[in-house]
C-alpha cells in the first residue's frame, strides 16, 4: 500500500517549491505570514545559504530560533541553538509554517539524582563513609 502524498493547504510539496516566499506566507497563519512579509529579505538570504552549502556535509548552523520554515529550507539539515549547544533537525515538510526553535528544546527534564549529606535532618546523623 502506498503512503499518501503529502500536502499543505491543499498544494503537493513539489507546488509549494515553485512558490516564492511571499506566496507561500498567503498558505500560513496569521503571526507567520506578518513575519514573512515583513522579513522575507533574511528568509531568502538563508534559503540561498541552504542552497550554497547543500554539497558539503556539515549542516548550517544559526542562532536565528525566530525563522519560519518555508519550502525552499526543506530537506536540508539545520543546526539550530538551543542556548548551549547546536541541535542537528532536518527539515521535513511537515514543520512548513512553524519556526525553527520549536524544534530545538531550550529546557531538558530534571532528573535527580540521591540526596547528599546534609540535604536532610536525617543525612546528618549518617557516617561521611
Amino acid at each position: 500500500m502506498a503512503g499518501k502524498e503529502f500536502r499543505y493547504r491543499g498544494k503537493t510539496l513539489e507546488e509549494l517549491k515553485k512558490l516564492d516566499t511571499r506566496e507561500f506566507a498567503k498558505l500560513v497563519g496569521a503571526d507567520s505570514r506578518r513575519f514573512v512579509l515583513r522579513h522575507f529579505d533574511i528568509i531568502e538570504k538563508f534559503v540561498e545559504k541552504c542552497r550554497k552549502n547543500s554539497g558539503k556535509s556539515k549542516s548550517i548552523k544559526t542562532q536565528m530560533r525566530y525563522l519560519v520554515i518555508v519550502p525552499g529550507m526543506i530537506n536540508y539539515t539545520i543546526g539550530i541553538h538551543n542556548g548551549k549547544e547546536f541541535v542537528s533537525i532536518k527539515i521535513i515538510p511537515e514543520m512548513l509554517g512553524h519556526r525553527l526553535g520549536e524544534f530545538a528544546a531550550t529546557r531538558r527534564k530534571v532528573e535527580h539524582g540521591a540526596p547528599g549529606i546534609g540535604a536532610t535532618k536525617s543525612s546528618a546523623a549518617l557516617s561521611v563513609k
